[in-house]
């Protein structure tokens, strides 16, 4: 086999579908979020404005933030030394799991390096700890519970996303006495809708099935606290375990899952993924810590970001631009084409200094490629007023139809 000229045949498929992903080269400025420098592959370098961090709320700049990982750094060096289990469980480490528990109501928590790994490592461990088990996962779950699910090698269901009915019908089809999971997010990241999550406890209660919520766009960003939507709905207490990330709403970097403290110690034990990865650095647990501490007594951010997703909503939906609006934090912009996708999102950052990201197959499927916005608590109005000219001005340009989709 010619290995180079597969290769490029690889690649170049994805140049001719228009899905092609290229890394746009920016270095962020301390005190100065959303704003941030943009090395362009000709060797210069202009302001742009970022519209499509997970940063949700400014907590990567935060001096509180910023404090903590320095106060850390300084007291013990830039790496953690080792795995959890051999030299690398620091009082930081203990500090944020502890922390992480009393954010979600549970007993105890576990950190990874991302919610990726999180999700990963425990959905595949889940069947080692309950041999036969089915998982039921709704057919949109992120890629990092889809993977761990298939790496468990159990018994796997796809119900239609957030569909009960469906969920209902494949619960009444698995043999009474088989362990049970049902795996499912709070909020989907790409459309920005919630998963029905009261439903679904009911479900788990009358069923005997555990219950597993990604939250990883929701912590830090609903609930009084930051705890997330099953927070918010006064439901956290009927979830079983609950997987966030530290590198969205807080800021910083990492995953966790937050359980009974039987069930972390089991994931603990057993996990791969956990037993044999360096663990976090001090100065990322301690910079997290002060992190969500600082949300769980401070509501402002997250009102203000949400004020920002409304206003940006309703001007981009008063342009005629089709956004489905399910009421959460992310801004979706529909392009529908991949080519025009990535052409909309060229012309937004060469144009006008705005980089949004295009999203394209396979995070979306095909023909749903669209533009997500991610406004934050610091997008002044200013910003606002020329993103939504530059997105009229654009839609016409690359030729796109102006029409409403329903949420």
């Amino acid at each position: 086999m010619d290995y180079t000229a597969r290769l490029d045949q690889a690649i170049q498929g994805l140049h001719d579908e228009g899905r092609y992903r290229t890394f746009i080269d920016i270095e962020r400025k301390r005190g100065d979020f959303p704003r941030a420098t943009w090395h362009a592959p000709d060797g210069s370098s202009r302001e742009i404005t970022v519209w499509c961090g997970n940063d949700y709320l400014g907590m990567g700049q935060h001096p509180e933030v910023l404090a903590a990982m320095h106060e850390a750094i300084d007291a013990t060096g830039a790496g953690s030394g080792g795995t959890r289990n051999i030299s690398g469980t620091t009082v930081y480490h203990k500090a944020l799991e502890a922390e992480i528990a009393d954010l979600h109501g549970k007993e105890a928590a576990l950190l990874f390096t991302s919610a990726y790994i999180a999700n990963d490592a425990t959905l595949s461990t889940l069947p080692r700890l309950f041999p036969g088990l089915v998982i039921l996962s709704d057919e949109l779950n992120h890629a990092s519970m889809i993977q761990g699910i298939l790496r468990s090698g159990c018994e796997k269901r796809i119900f239609r996303h957030n569909d009960t009915a469906h969920l209902r019908a494949l619960l009444e089809e698995i043999e009474p006495g088989r362990p049970i999971v049902i795996a499912f997010e709070s909020i989907y990241s790409m459309d920005g809708d919630f998963g029905p999550i009261e439903e679904i406890c009911d479900l788990a209660d009358e069923f005997n099935a555990l219950t597993y919520i990604d939250e990883v766009h929701a912590v830090g960003m609903y609930g009084p606290r930051g705890g997330g939507v099953s927070e918010r709905d006064n439901l956290a207490h009927r979830i079983d375990m609950i997987n966030g990330t530290l590198a969205k709403a807080f800021g910083v970097m990492g995953g966790y899952v937050a359980a009974s403290a039987r069930m972390i110690d089991a994931i603990r034990s057993f996990a791969p993924g956990f037993i044999f990865t360096t663990s976090l650095p001090p100065a990322i647990a301690a910079a997290a810590t002060a992190s969500i501490r600082y949300l769980k007594r401070d509501d402002t951010l997250r009102q203000q970001q949400q004020t920002n997703a409304r206003i940006l909503k309703m001007r981009l939906k008063g342009l005629g631009l089709p956004i489905t609006d399910h009421g959460s934090h992310i801004v979706p912009v529909h392009v529908g084409n991949p080519v025009k996708c990535k052409m909309l999102s060229d012309l937004l950052l060469e144009e006008h200094g705005i980089y949004v990201q295009p999203i394209n197959f396979p995070t979306v499927p095909r023909g749903t490629e669209r533009l997500r916005f991610t406004p934050s608590p610091v997008h002044t109005p200013e910003l606002m007023n020329k993103l939504v000219e530059a997105m009229d001005a654009l839609w016409i340009q690359c030729e796109l139809n102006r029409a409403e989709l329903s949420a």
